[in-house]
């Protein structure tokens, strides 16, 4: 059974779906003894080649690498990482096609693994051969967004949208910022991009690890005030992996980056390879719910609002009004937020400036239901049609006093547009009485 078949059989529950893409990535060659790793010790000698005789025929004195032109970036005194950092190179000589340098810390090699250029910008294409057929594989099958990795200018983004052409003009991008060039533009990234992920592992080994914790907030801030949604993600409880628990330091990580502004937190190796799946979800979904309790929503308020008019001067119509909701939501503590949305854009808006309750989103749309997924706070509910907007509302707070999440007396603010089904119509607040 796959997600978008289970997902049927749970309808109020919406899973969107995201593919991943490699992205452009250097890797070493295969070793001449591939079934033993090299070991590589501090103070030795290593050469770094491109030269494919010895693509297969890696060894600890000679290293291939698929990267032709790293003779051309790289210079003397520059380090090169191995595998995650597990072993560093400091560069002292370089040639036409190999570099000879020092290894500065011992470790043992295997085959393909990845290269870090701490530092150092590359020439590498955005979107690699292998990507061009992972996205068109994902237009085929109707996945709900991208997950661009090592995005490092806005036009990194521009090429992934031409390649996911007409047929996936929809789905949205989440650009992985990994490394100190991404950080360099990220504010051209963000004008680009639909989405930002902090992704925090080969970040780590691109700059500086206590650079890591600055460069999250900064993200995430920005994010908060652009209204894109962020993801915070890598070894958020990577001890589940094998553990049942994770460690206090990193159910820490995850309250942090929930108290960041963060509109996602991901799990990665704990869901895919771990022994406690289920449990990390729900382990990491407590944790975030704890955090939340902790927030004071009238500061994020002021913050976005006074941040977003600073830099602007002025905001459309729809985010006004979406503003104001969140503002009434918040002050007369309301119980609920509803709003009528077709593209989503409404919902994303009112997300924005962070209500304390929930938003629930109503849409036509099934794409945009799932996608709303992503955004803070936010329950899709899905219609068969938003014609006759009035009813539709009343009929979903009835559902969810029905729920048991309103009850007689409770306030509720929602928003919708005079022209009904139409884009961009955004323009009537109202405030209603359970």
């Amino acid at each position: 059974m796959n997600i978008r078949e289970a997902n049927e059989k749970r309808r109020k529950n919406h899973v969107a779906i995201m593919l991943d893409t490699k992205g452009p990535e250097i890797r070493t060659g295969v070793l001449a003894d591939p079934d033993n790793d090299a070991q590589l010790n501090e103070g030795q000698s290593v050469i770094i080649t491109t030269n494919d005789d010895y693509k297969e025929k890696c060894s600890a004195e000679r290293i291939w690498v698929d990267y032709k032109n790293i003779t051309k970036v790289m210079s003397e005194g520059k380090i090169i990482l191995i595998d995650d950092g597990l072993v560093g190179v400091k560069i002292t000589q370089i040639s036409d096609d190999e570099m000879s340098g020092v290894v500065l810390n011992s470790g043992n090699l295997g085959s393909r693994k990845g290269v870090n250029l701490p530092g150092i910008k590359v020439d590498l294409p955005a979107v690699t051969e292998k990507d061009v057929a992972d996205l068109k594989f994902g237009v085929r099958m109707g996945v709900d967004f991208i997950a661009a990795s090592f995005v490092r200018k806005p036009e990194d983004v521009e090429e992934i949208r031409k390649t996911l052409g007409p047929k996936g003009e929809n789905i949205k991008i989440i650009s992985k910022i990994e490394n100190a060039e991404g950080l360099d533009n990220f504010d051209d990234i963000l004008k680009a991009t639909d989405a930002v992920m902090v992704a925090r592992g080969d970040m780590g080994v691109e700059i500086p690890l206590e650079q890591v914790v600055l460069a999250q907030k900064m993200m995430i801030a920005k994010c908060n005030v652009a209204g894109k949604p962020v993801i915070t993600a890598t070894q958020m409880l990577e001890s589940m992996i094998v553990h049942p628990r994770p460690t206090r330091a990193e159910a820490t990580d995850v309250a942090n980056a929930v108290m960041d502004g963060s509109d996602a937190v991901m799990l990665s190796g704990e869901t895919a390879k771990g022994k406690y799946p289920v449990e990390a979800v729900q382990t990491m979904a407590t944790i975030c719910i704890g955090a939340e309790e902790t927030l004071t929503y009238n500061d994020m308020y002021n913050t976005v609002r006074d941040s977003v008019l600073q830099m602007l001067g002025k905001v459309s119509v729809t985010e006004t009004i979406a503003s104001s909701a969140v503002k009434i939501t918040n002050d007369i503590d309301a119980k609920m937020l509803i709003t009528v949305t077709e593209t989503g854009n409404t919902a994303r808006l009112c997300s924005k400036y962070r209500p304390k309750p929930p938003i629930f989103a109503i849409t036509q749309n099934k794409e945009t239901a799932r996608q709303l997924c992503l955004s803070w706070s936010v329950t899709p509910v899905l219609v068969g049609s938003v014609i006759g907007t009035e009813s539709i509302i009343k009929r979903t707070i009835m559902e969810q006093k029905e729920e048991e999440l309103l009850k007689t007396g409770d306030l509720v603010v929602t928003t919708a547009g005079r022209v009904e089904a139409q884009t961009g119509q955004t323009n009537s607040l109202i405030v209603a009485e359970v």
